[in-house]
């Protein structure tokens, strides 16, 4: 399997699109180190598939928040990227998780979608998070506000070492609604029967042509996804001045530096005595 790819394809005689995305490296580089309950961590792989799916589906540029929050086990759990596939993402606990499905891990909830394009205003979508699965959520979000029939297919394999995030979408094309419906359920028909091994562990031309080979796709050349925090010591340095000098100085007095550790990749920066001076003077 190719990693870290988004494929997107058409059918010449199908008014449907199709995507696949395939992850590995980038879905390990966002869970290493923090130590995720196994349901929590497949949360947010296919969280993670789910942006990559919908920042390609919606066709923008700028940057993309994918945020489920609730009262469950799990207060939050966020994915943030761009159009260029650059992605991040985290999970927040309030309490011991015992389930595995939306509603045992979020609870009463809702699914936050935020657009924030490099020209244009801002959007934000607000989806209760009403069914057992985040496929069936996100589903539902196409129905009610773009009014596209859309399937989803989500696997992940959270075995150690070797963690990786798969996923299918169809989504009918708004031409001919009769014949697009048509189009789509025989589409739908044969990806029902795609198997998650064989989404986890086969390239993209594989899949492909298993599901749909009498149908001719048309794969467009693929998009890479990168793990990409965008934490610096200049942006850090920003958050420090909101705290007050005299706080921080108490701090690196007492622990002999003020260290400050990024959420979302975990790397530590170091501040001294010194240091926080320099930053107030």
């Amino acid at each position: 399997m190719q990693q870290d790819l988004l494929h997107r394809y058409t059918f010449d005689q199908l008014d449907v699109r199709g995507e696949l995305v395939q992850i590995e490296q980038t879905y390990q580089e966002m869970i290493s180190g923090h130590e995720y309950p196994v349901a929590v961590q497949k949360l947010l792989g296919e969280l993670l598939v789910a942006t990559c799916l919908l920042t390609a589906t919606l066709k923008f540029e700028g940057d993309i928040a994918v945020q489920l929050q609730g009262d469950g086990p799990v207060k939050y759990a966020v994915i943030n990227g761009d159009d260029q596939q650059n992605m991040r993402g985290i999970a927040r606990l309030q309490s011991e998780v015992t389930g595995s499905t939306i509603k045992e891990l979020i609870g009463n909830g809702v699914m936050v979608l935020t657009i924030t394009p490099n020209k244009g205003e801002r959007y934000q979508g607000i989806v209760p998070l009403e069914h057992e699965t985040l496929a069936e959520c996100l589903e539902a979000y196409f129905t009610q506000s773009e009014q596209l029939q859309t399937r989803l297919w989500f696997a992940t394999d959270t075995t150690a070492g070797s963690e990786k995030a798969s996923g299918l979408l169809l989504q009918v094309l708004p031409v001919n609604k009769e014949k697009s419906i048509e189009d789509f359920t025989h589409l739908e028909a044969l990806s029902n029967t795609i198997k998650d091994e064989e989404l986890l562990t086969l390239d993209a031309t594989t899949v492909l042509t298993r599901l749909y080979h009498e149908d001719n796709p048309r794969v467009y050349e693929p998009q890479p996804i990168h793990f990409k925090c965008g934490c610096t010591r200049d942006k850090t340095i920003t958050a420090l001045v909101n705290v007050g000098q005299h706080a921080l100085l108490d701090d690196a007095a007492a622990n002999g530096e003020v260290k400050i550790s990024c959420h979302y990749c975990l790397k530590d920066y170091i501040f001294s005595e010194q240091d926080i001076k320099s930053i107030f003077n």
